[in-house]
């Protein structure tokens, strides 16, 4: 089922504008005083004070900041651990956002990105459905919002997901394009491809089986991983790290100092220094590992919308190929012509 942008965006302005005027009486100067306290509530993570000053600020405010505080919505609704959850609004913001950005300029540096991210949500959603609002997964329509992002906008996080895609469908282009996807992602530091990778790597799925290059590749990532990644990228480490033996470990050496090199800004020689403990397990030997965090290699747009917010997943990346040193350490595209 398909709600036509016309309906959703009257939906949209009636529901948010009866929010905003069924509180107290406004306490912002001006809409654009509401946008800025609700962003800054959000980035606080304060959202009971973000959701009122951003609904004030859609229904009052000038369309460009009404753009924002609609994103930033969207993300507080698609947050299913929060307090404000509510999957056919933020569906709804997702959708309207993508339909009035459908021309939007990639270059744009202000928007462009948010419109990417709202693409990869709105992909995210799709492939699960909204039963909210009567909508079934329709995962084509999904692929198609994320290659919009992904090729369009350079979307890494919508990339991500495409590839997952092309792998698990199968077909021997699509099998190529997806390899060739996590390649580029991990040359330019994203730790999720990174893990992804070097979990294809270590069980030889749709790749040569590559026990080194997977060890030290997942290490990287995991020292590098955002917080809201953790879980599943610190889940293949200590499987990988504890089924390799010390020779592997120590033929990866090599491999991992210059990824560390190429990935890491700044590397914490104590954990404690910066108020974080390491993630600390114990093999099944009785041998205990331990990752200690380095800083992320690459600052991008928030947070990842697979990640903290929204929870029907979503992507992103861009396509070049990065030139340089990464051919040498492991990192050699291996999409183009089949496994190695």
């Amino acid at each position: 089922m398909r709600i036509s942008s016309g309906i959703m965006a009257a939906l949209l302005v009636a529901l948010l504008a009866t929010a905003a005027a069924a509180g107290s009486k406004s306490t912002y100067a001006t809409p654009q005083a509401a946008f800025e306290q609700g962003l800054s509530a959000y980035k606080a993570g304060n959202y009971d004070v973000a959701v009122r000053a951003l609904e004030e600020a859609v229904a009052k405010g000038r369309e460009s900041s009404r753009f924002f505080a609609e994103f930033y919505l969207a993300r507080i609704y698609s947050d299913a651990a929060g307090a404000h959850t509510d999957h056919a609004k933020a569906y709804m913001l997702f959708q309207k956002l993508a339909d009035e950005n459908v021309d939007a300029d990639p270059d744009e540096g202000n928007r462009a990105p948010f419109v990417a991210k709202a693409l990869t949500a709105l992909a995210g959603y799709l492939r699960a459905g909204v039963p909210e609002l009567r909508i079934e997964p329709d995962e084509e329509r999904a692929v198609e919002y994320l290659q919009n992002a992904a090729t369009s906008f350079g979307d890494q996080e919508a990339q991500f997901e495409l590839a997952k895609i092309y792998l698990n469908r199968g077909g021997s282009g699509e099998v190529k394009l997806g390899r060739h996807f996590l390649s580029v992602l991990a040359k330019e530091g994203y730790v999720n491809a990174q893990a992804y990778l070097a979990d294809l790597y270590w069980r030889g799925r749709f790749v040569k089986k590559d026990e080194q290059r997977a060890l030290a590749l997942i290490t990287v990532a995991a020292e590098n991983a955002p917080a809201h990644e953790r879980i599943w990228i610190d889940d293949i480490y200590f499987s990988i790290y504890c089924g390799s033996t010390q020779v592997l470990r120590k033929q990866a050496d090599g491999v991992l100092a210059a990824l560390r090199q190429m990935f890491t800004r700044q590397r914490a020689g104590d954990a404690a220094e910066r108020g974080e403990a390491p993630n600390q397990r114990r093999c099944r030997s009785g041998e205990v590992v331990e990752i200690h965090r380095g800083a992320p290699a690459t600052a991008g747009l928030a947070e990842s919308t697979s990640g903290a917010m929204v929870v029907r997943p979503a992507a992103s990346g861009r396509g070049e190929v990065l030139q340089g040193s990464a051919a040498g350490l492991g990192l050699r595209d291996v999409g183009a012509g089949g496994r190695e």
